[in-house]
């Protein structure tokens, strides 16, 4: 018989395996309807090849790059450890993400151009001076670019912190400029980002109404690559309350999501941040043990005994 903590690290090991194994093959459908697979391996390289690194680059100091090379062509599944580490190495971060398509916050073409630059940059004290500046504020011509406007104030207020309060302001502006009827994908995506602000205000039952508003009705709207961002800050969101198990289920639906259309975008966040529920994994205990193995069974319909 196990004692609990052996348990708890058993359950994350047989967890990362399972999980591994079969997102990179297939059998929780980590394959696109045209039937691109998109895996861990494939979903690493495409984000090297875009930070324009060879495998060695990649590799140096963390792992061989024959080893790296396993993990692309999806011979080797990683450990938490080391994905983690891979992750770093490419710049993939759990807070700062880019959106696939930006949004207008003017008619200029100019001023969307600079905007999109610094925000996929992160440069965000740059994005806040220049969002702040008289002629951009002018050129705002519609509530569409009201909302955008606001919605880019308020990440640059939460990534430079560390008062929340003008975050949150900002949200709540974006969203109230949103126009009336059917939720777009920028208002989803500024419920979603209030929610992670009021999350970290400790307001959770704000927040967790807001994650419900910006999920609901989704298989329903048209799909737009940024989309994929909700399951993400959902998943953020949880992580950051230390609900690992359904940080893990939003992740794995966003992992879905988004490779039921065709898309690779922010599945490496994704993949980050279950290696970090995974690299935490030893401070489960009691109930949230119990929860873990519920998850297991929900997700992959198979059993964790004590027993061998």
């Amino acid at each position: 018989m196990f004692n609990r903590l052996s348990r708890v690290r058993l359950i994350f090991v047989v967890w990362w395996l399972i999980i591994g194994k079969r997102l990179q093959f297939g059998i929780i459908k980590a394959t696109s309807k045209e039937g691109t697979t998109m895996s861990l391996g494939t979903t690493l390289k495409q984000v090297r090849q875009q930070r324009h690194l060879t495998q060695r680059e990649a590799a140096q100091n963390i792992c061989a790059q024959s080893m790296l090379s396993a993990i692309e062509n999806d011979r080797y599944t990683p450990n938490a450890t080391l994905l983690m580490r891979l992750c770093e190495r490419l710049a993939i971060s759990l807070s700062e993400i880019s959106l696939a398509q930006n949004f207008d916050v003017g008619p200029q073409v100019a001023f969307n151009q600079r905007v999109e630059v610094l925000c996929n940059q992160h440069r965000y004290a740059e994005l806040q001076a220049f969002l702040q500046q008289g002629e951009v504020i002018a050129a705002i011509a519609s509530d569409e670019q009201t909302q955008a406007y606001y919605y880019y104030l308020g990440v640059t207020d939460i990534q430079l912190g560390p008062d929340l309060v003008a975050a949150e302001q900002s949200f709540q502006l974006s969203l109230a400029s949103a126009v009336s009827g059917r939720p777009t994908t920028l208002t989803r995506i500024a419920q979603m980002s209030l929610a992670l602000v009021r999350g970290r205000q400790h307001r959770q039952v704000d927040a967790q109404k807001l994650v419900t508003t910006a999920l609901a009705d989704l298989a329903n709207s048209s799909y737009e690559e940024n989309l994929n961002i909700l399951f993400y800050l959902a998943a953020l969101f949880d992580f950051e309350a230390q609900r690992d198990n359904a940080a893990m289920q939003l992740l794995v639906a966003g992992i879905q999501f988004a490779t039921d259309h065709n898309s690779h975008y922010l599945l490496a966040n994704d993949y980050h941040l279950l290696a970090m529920i995974a690299e935490r994994s030893e401070r489960l205990a009691g109930e949230d043990y119990r929860q873990s193995e519920k998850l297991l069974a929900q997700l992959f319909h198979e059993k964790i005994y004590d027993r061998f």
